[in-house]
C-alpha cells in the first residue's frame, strides 16, 4: 500500500510544488513587502482558526473510517461527523465576524484574515471529503481534489492580485476553489451520510480522540507562527513577509516531500496495524523511516547550501536578501518538523494516545514562545529564527520520546549513518563549486551534489537502496522479455 500511494500521490506533490514556488516568485513580486506580510498572517490566523474548531473532525475521519468493518458502520460515521459538523458551522459566522471586529490591525491585515475565514467552511468540508477517499484508499479521488484546489487556488490567487486584492489575493484564491471543488465532492459524502444515523457515543469517541489531536496541531501552529506575530508587534508587517519569504522557501521545499511522504504512509501504516498488528506495521514504518531519512536529509543541507542562488532566483528583489539569511536555519527547522510530524506523531495517531501528542507538542511550543519574546527583540528575524530552529529540535526529541509509549516506531540508525555519510560527502562537493551566481550557480550545485549523494548511497547500500534498483532493473528486464515473446 506505501508503494501505490507514492506513486499515486506522486502528481499531486508536483502540482503542490509547481503552485507553492509558482506561489513565492509572483506573489513576492506582485505583493508589495508589506502586503506578503499581511497575507503570511492571514493565513496563520485562518489556519488557526480551521483547526481548532473542525480539524478533530478530519482526523476522526481519517483514523476510524478504515476501523469500521462494514457498510453500515461507515454510513453512521459519515452521518455523525457531518452532522457534528453542520452544528459547529452554525456558530462560525458570529466567531469570524467577533475576531475581525476585535483586533486591532490595519485594514489591509484584517481584508487579509476576513478572506481567509471567509474559507474555512469549504475548506473544511472538502478536507473531510478528501480524508475519507485517502482513508479508503482512493488515490485518484484524492488526487484531483488536492490538484485542482492547490492549482486552482494559486491560478485564482493571482488574478485577484493583478487586480489589487492585496494580502488578501492568495487566501481569496485558495477559497472560492474549495468552494467551486464542493460541487462536485461533497455529494457523494452526504449521499452516504443521509443512510447512516447520528450517534451521541460516537461523538465522544471522536472528541476524545479528535480534540487532544486539534490541541496539539494548536501548539505545532504555535511553534510555526509565533515568530510571525511576535515580529509584527516589535518590528512591522514587511518584516514578516521577509521572514515568510525565507521560511517559505526552505520550508516549501522540505514540505512537500514530507506531505508526500505522509499522504501514502499514513493510511499504510493504519492499515498495516488494523489487518497485520504491530509486526506488520514495523515492516511498513521501517520502510517509511528509511526513505524519508535518504530524501530530507540531503534536501534539506542541499536547500541550506545553495539559500543565496536560490532566493535570488525565486524571491523577490525586495525580500530576496532576508529570505536567503534566514533560508539555512528554516531548512533545518523544516527537517526536524517533517520528522516529527508525519514520522514520529504518527505512533499517537496509531495508538489513539492524542493526549500524549498534546504533551508533545505543548513542549517546544511554550519553549518557543520564550524564546521568540526573549530573542526576536534583540535579533530581529535572526533571532525568530534562532528559536525556531532549537524549538523544532526539542519537539523531535519529545515526540520520539513519549511516541514510544503509545506504539514503538523503529528508528533506522544505521541507514540515518549511511545517509549523514553521504549528505557530508555532498556538502563538501557543493561547497566547492565557485560561487558564480544565479541559475548556473544553483544548477551546477544541485547537479554535483545529486550525483556525489546518489553515487555514495549506492556505495554504501544506504537503506538498501542498491538493491532495491537492482530489483527494479531485474524487473524491467523480466518485463521486456516477456513482452517479446508474447509478441
Amino acid at each position: 500500500m506505501l508503494k501505490r500511494g507514492l506513486i499515486g500521490y506522486l502528481p499531486v506533490n508536483i502540482v503542490q510544488a509547481l503552485s507553492g514556488f509558482g506561489a513565492i516568485v509572483v506573489f513576492t513580486r506582485l505583493l508589495s513587502p508589506a502586503d506578503y506580510g499581511a497575507y503570511a498572517l492571514g493565513f496563520s490566523v485562518m489556519t488557526l482558526v480551521h483547526t481548532c474548531l473542525f480539524t478533530w473532525l478530519e482526523g476522526s475521519m481519517a483514523r476510524f473510517y478504515v476501523a469500521e468493518g462494514d457498510a453500515e458502520g461507515r454510513a453512521d460515521l459519515y452521518a455523525t461527523i457531518y452532522r457534528t459538523w453542520g452544528l459547529l458551522a452554525v456558530g462560525f459566522p458570529i466567531t469570524a465576524v467577533a475576531i475581525l471586529v476585535l483586533l486591532p490591525v490595519s485594514l489591509g491585515l484584517k481584508l487579509a484574515i476576513g478572506a481567509g475565514l471567509a474559507s474555512i467552511l469549504g475548506r473544511s468540508l472538502l478536507k473531510l471529503a478528501q480524508e475519507r477517499r485517502r482513508a479508503a484508499g482512493a488515490v485518484a479521488g484524492y488526487a484531483w481534489i488536492d490538484m485542482a484546489q492547490v492549482g486552482g487556488g494559486f491560478l485564482l490567487g493571482v488574478v485577484f492580485a493583478l487586480i489589487g486584492w492585496g494580502g488578501a489575493a492568495p487566501l481569496a484564491g485558495s477559497g472560492v476553489a474549495c468552494a467551486l471543488l464542493l460541487v462536485a465532492a461533497l455529494p457523494p459524502e452526504l449521499a452516504v451520510a443521509r443512510r447512516g444515523r447520528y450517534s451521541r457515543d460516537r461523538v465522544s469517541r471522536y472528541f476524545v480522540y479528535g480534540v487532544p489531536l486539534s490541541l496539539s496541531l494548536v501548539m505545532s501552529l504555535a511553534l510555526a507562527t509565533t515568530d510571525r506575530f511576535v515580529l509584527a508587534a516589535y518590528m512591522n508587517e514587511a518584516s514578516v513577509g521577509a521572514y515568510h519569504a525565507g521560511y517559505s522557501l526552505s520550508n516549501r521545499t522540505l514540505d512537500v516531500m514530507f506531505i508526500w511522504l505522509g499522504m501514502a504512509g499514513g493510511p499504510a501504516a493504519i492499515a498495516a496495524l488494523e489487518r497485520g498488528g504491530l509486526a506488520a506495521l514495523h515492516r511498513t514504518a521501517l520502510d517509511q523511516a528509511r526513505l524519508m531519512m535518504l530524501i530530507a536529509v540531503p534536501a534539506a543541507v542541499g536547500v541550506a547550501l545553495v539559500a543565496k542562488p536560490l532566493a535570488a532566483l525565486m524571491v523577490g528583489r525586495g525580500l530576496a536578501a532576508s529570505a536567503a539569511e534566514v533560508t539555512p536555519w528554516i531548512a533545518v527547522s523544516a527537517l526536524f518538523s517533517g520528522a516529527t510530524t508525519y514520522y514520529f506523531h504518527t505512533a499517537f495517531t496509531l495508538g489513539r494516545r492524542t493526549r500524549l501528542l498534546l504533551v508533545a507538542m505543548a513542549i517546544p511550543a511554550a519553549v518557543n514562545l520564550i524564546l521568540v519574546l526573549a530573542l526576536a527583540p534583540r535579533f530581529g528575524l535572526m533571532g525568530a529564527v534562532w528559536a525556531t530552529t532549537a524549538s523544532y529540535a526539542l519537539g523531535l526529541l519529545a515526540s520520539a520520546i513519549l511516541g514510544r509509549r503509545a506504539i514503538a516506531l523503529p528508528i533506522p540508525w544505521a541507514t540515518l549513518g549511511q545517509v549523514a555519510a553521504a549528505t557530508a560527502a555532498m556538502a563538501l562537493a557543493v561547497v566547492l563549486v565557485p560561487p558564480l551566481g544565479g541559475i548556473v550557480e544553483l544548477a551546477l550545485k544541485a547537479g554535483v551534489g545529486g550525483a556525489v549523494y546518489a553515487a555514495l548511497v549506492l556505495v554504501l547500500d544506504a537503506g538498501g537502496a542498491r538493491g532495491r534498483a537492482l530489483d527494479l532493473i531485474r524487473q524491467r528486464r523480466l518485463r521486456a522479455v516477456e513482452t517479446g515473446s508474447a509478441a
